[in-house]
């Protein structure tokens, strides 16, 4: 067994508060995880884990999510996520038939789909992590992760676990130039006894500047320059 996708990590000046908002969104139980908050996934939902650091900036952030319909209609998810502390993005108006702009308690952007969207049909209540980046880099984890390409078109591109699920996807274009890419990185997790091994293997598939923490853990940097880490677990 190679790299399994753990999480997305999210810095936050307040991971207590920005876990507890996502915790009661999806409603997922809050865990401890090596200094974060880890909100876990499944096999077809992806893990959200929080630590402490930088907080939003004043650009939009690179990465952000997709709610989708799963138990709740939009309306239900809007309100769902205001009750919360969360809040419309710009004159909260929602078009017919599509997206609510959000942003939760720490101000990270977020989007919830409408009903009829069939791109994110049966993806679950996380639909997709929607990420700046180029059509390489999209190529990149599928292979680093084993997850089939299930959209491929403009330089578009997202790839999703073999059981379905939380897609991942990337807009095809350029991450914007000073945009930070240290806020919002994926977490990975390798067997003890295999994670050299599974580093060396990511490097020949893209990945760069990949070193060890010494702490059972590392680090490197994917096609587009943004960092990811690997646990070993």
């Amino acid at each position: 067994m190679g790299v399994r996708f753990h999480s997305v990590t999210f810095l936050s000046a307040d991971p207590d508060g920005h876990a507890s908002f996502w915790g009661a969104v999806l409603g997922r139980s809050p865990l401890e995880d090596d200094g974060g908050i880890l909100l876990p996934g499944d096999d077809r939902q992806v893990g959200l884990r929080f630590a402490a650091g930088a907080s939003h900036g004043a650009e939009r952030n690179r990465l952000h999510l997709h709610l989708s319909r799963a138990e709740r209609r939009q309306a239900q998810s809007i309100a769902a996520c205001v009750e919360h502390g969360g809040r419309l993005r710009g004159n909260g108006h929602i078009p017919p038939g599509g997206y609510a702009a959000m942003a939760d308690v720490a101000g990270d952007e977020f989007c919830v789909i409408a009903d009829e969207d069939a791109y994110l049909a049966g993806c679950g209540p996380l639909g997709e992590v929607t990420c700046e980046g180029t059509r390489a880099t999209g190529m990149f984890w599928s292979h680093a992760l084993g997850w089939p390409v299930v959209w491929d078109q403009d330089e578009e591109v997202a790839v999703q676990a073999p059981a379905g699920g939380t897609k991942l996807a990337w807009s095809g274009e350029p991450i914007t130039a000073g945009k930070p890419t240290d806020r919002q990185f994926f977490t990975l997790t390798a067997p003890k006894d295999r994670l050299d091994d599974e580093l060396d293997r990511l490097v020949r598939l893209g990945a760069t500047d990949a070193v060890s923490t010494g702490s059972g853990a590392a680090t490197a940097l994917d096609p587009d320059g943004v960092p990811f880490v690997v646990q070993a677990r």
